[in-house]
């Protein structure tokens, strides 16, 4: 089973961002969606109401089961392996984060920034950006 078949049984279904969507939990009375669907790189698709209904309650009331949610099994498939750590990634975020919030600070504090380190924290918000960009694809 595939994001549009799952999608296709819910209602009010709206995208948020390329894998993402929320909808109304079908296994409650929703007027507003209360749902949240992502599809993962590696073919899951993950599923969690706000409302409380747990996954086989969800699947259950539109006739899948918890199966549905993962991709078939193929002997010749390797997982998707990121290319770094998660842990350094999040190094990386922070270091680039501390750049941006000290320049902000000496803005703030009003401090004359020397042109290096607007430049510095210009690059650092680039990088935030593109790991905001790498993390939703």
């Amino acid at each position: 089973m595939g994001i549009d078949d799952l999608l296709s049984r819910l209602e009010k279904v709206r995208q948020t961002s390329p894998s993402n969507w929320i909808a109304c939990c079908p296994s409650h009375h929703d007027k507003n969606p209360s749902m949240a669907v992502r599809h993962v790189d590696d073919g899951r698709i993950l599923l969690h109401d706000f409302g409380g209904c747990d996954v086989e309650q969800i699947l259950s009331a539109i006739g899948l089961t918890l199966s549905d949610l993962f991709p078939p099994d193929d002997a010749g498939t390797k997982p998707i392996r990121r290319p770094f750590p998660a842990a350094d990634v999040l190094k990386c975020v922070g270091r680039e984060a501390l750049i941006v919030s000290l320049v902000a600070q000496a803005v703030r504090d009003g401090k004359d920034i020397p042109e290096a380190d607007l430049a510095r924290c210009w690059l650092a918000a680039r990088r935030l950006q593109e790991a905001v960009d790498v993390a939703r694809s």
